[in-house]
């Protein structure tokens, strides 16, 4: 923006005002130095949406509800926020209808990320902060100017990062959360491990519930895990990771972090929504931490899940897990037990996905009741690079784990082959199970549910 230039054109002191003002059209910003939220805002009919608007941009920048005498025109310009939309839908052009009780608007904000700097606390102190306060609104996306991302590294390794460890580059991988969740000791959860990871298993996860129990020591687990890890690797030509969970509080996830791969570990694990998404950076961007690590959606949905509140789901867990440093990242699947819509799960694997600036692209891996005959669905939608995450269809699976994990595979391999599901099955004795399995516990839950 020249300001030489706009100077010639309105005066100083007119300038001067324009630009302190809270009320610009997007043309009158210089998009580089600002972070721009996205809501959509629900209100009653005779609210003036024009001053409410204004209101939450000072509120979230340089003032509060009356005047006070600091908020000068140059702090204005240097760091007030700025409206530079509201949209209303529908559109009313003419007038209300008698009906209408409340009134809908999509609004953009655009605040100096001057006044927060290169991080995520504070920016999210600003752009959700008081504003989700306000009643019916809901952050419906963050952009990010290239500036403000040269603070982030991201992840480490990405989609490219954890292919090139495991040296499998042209089909989705395979991902397995030893089940039961907790309550086991380290060595009968090696044995879970061995099984899985023999069947063909790419990676293995810690169940989110299970981190450094007293019952089972990250230590114990790490040592006993990767032994099983060598055992299963050598019989199936192939590596498996662990991404052993080591959320904590801080600084104590660190020190976790630290012991498990001193012991060996090849991967991490960490339940982002509760340690938080600071604890994921400092992670992903300890140059001493060489390993890839996966972060886990468990407590998402408290932000995420009404409809008119919160942040929309492909933001968090997308584009702030991805610049947080997320190599792969574990979200809702809207094809077995989690309530999630398909756009929404598709949308959120493209923001993990898609060019952002410098970021590297994470993996997504949708989740939560997977079984073998979602997998051709899952291919469908997010190509090959996508983890397959499985869990109850392995460990539950009524030939074992192994055979689970090689059913998975079988179908991965036939799916990118162009087989249909029906011809799998007629060749395999492993699918044909895999899918009577599936079966038989979709009757089971009828009966639960009263269908």
């Amino acid at each position: 923006m020249d300001l030489e230039k706009l100077e010639k054109i309105y005066g100083k002191e007119e300038l001067v005002k324009k630009l302190s003002d809270p009320e610009s059209m997007p043309e009158g910003i210089n998009r580089e130095d600002y972070v721009i939220g996205t809501y959509l805002l629900i209100t009653k009919r005779n609210w003036r949406i024009r001053e409410l608007t204004r209101a939450l941009a000072i509120e979230q920048s340089t003032g509060t509800w009356l005047p006070v005498p600091g908020e000068t025109p140059e702090v204005r310009m240097r760091s007030v926020a700025k409206v530079v939309g509201i949209y209303e839908i529908p559109d009313y052009e003419v007038e209300v209808p008698e009906d209408v009780k409340e009134r809908s608007y999509v609004v953009r904000i655009a605040f100096p990320f001057i006044n927060f700097d290169k991080q995520l606390p504070m920016m999210l102190s600003t752009v959700v902060g008081n504003i989700s306060l306000a009643g019916k609104i809901k952050v419906l996306d963050i952009e990010f100017p290239e500036d403000y991302v040269k603070g982030f590294k991201g992840p480490k390794f990405g989609i490219n990062g954890v292919r090139n460890i495991l040296n499998v580059w042209n089909r989705p991988l395979l991902l397995n959360m030893i089940k039961p969740c907790t309550g086991f000791p380290p060595d009968i959860g090696a044995q879970y491990f061995y099984e899985a990871a023999r069947g063909g298993v790419d990676i293995i996860k810690d169940d989110e519930l299970l981190a450094d129990a007293p019952f089972n020591r990250i230590e114990e687990r790490v040592v006993k895990y990767m032994e099983a890890a060598d055992r299963a690797n050598s019989e199936k030509g192939e590596k498996t990771l662990y991404t052993v969970n080591i959320t904590d509080k801080y600084p104590k996830i660190i020190e976790n972090a630290q012991k498990a791969i001193d012991l060996g570990v090849n991967a991490l694990m960490v339940n982002v929504f509760t340690a938080g998404f600071s604890a994921l950076q400092q992670l992903a961007e300890d140059e001493s931490i060489k390993v890839p690590i996966l972060a886990h959606m468990d407590f998402a949905g408290t932000m995420y899940q009404a409809p008119e509140y919160g942040i929309t789901s492909p933001i968090i867990l997308g584009k702030l897990t991805r610049i947080s440093g997320a190599d792969m990242m574990i979200f809702p699947a809207p094809y077995g037990k989690a309530f999630y819509l398909k756009e929404k799960a598709i949308g959120t694997g493209r923001v993990l996905t898609d060019i952002f600036y410098h970021i590297r692209p994470t993996f997504p891996a949708p989740s939560g009741g997977i079984a073998h005959p979602m997998v051709p669905d899952i291919i469908q939608d997010f190509g090959r690079d996508v983890i397959i995450a499985a869990g109850g269809a392995i460990h539950g699976f009524s030939k074992g784990p192994a055979a689970g994990a090689r059913a998975f595979r079988y179908i991965i391999d036939g799916v990118l082959q162009g087989k249909s599901l029906d011809q799998m099955e007629e060749e395999s004795e492993e699918v044909r199970v895999a899918i009577e399995d599936m079966m038989r516990s979709i009757r089971e839950l009828r009966k639960i549910v009263g269908e």
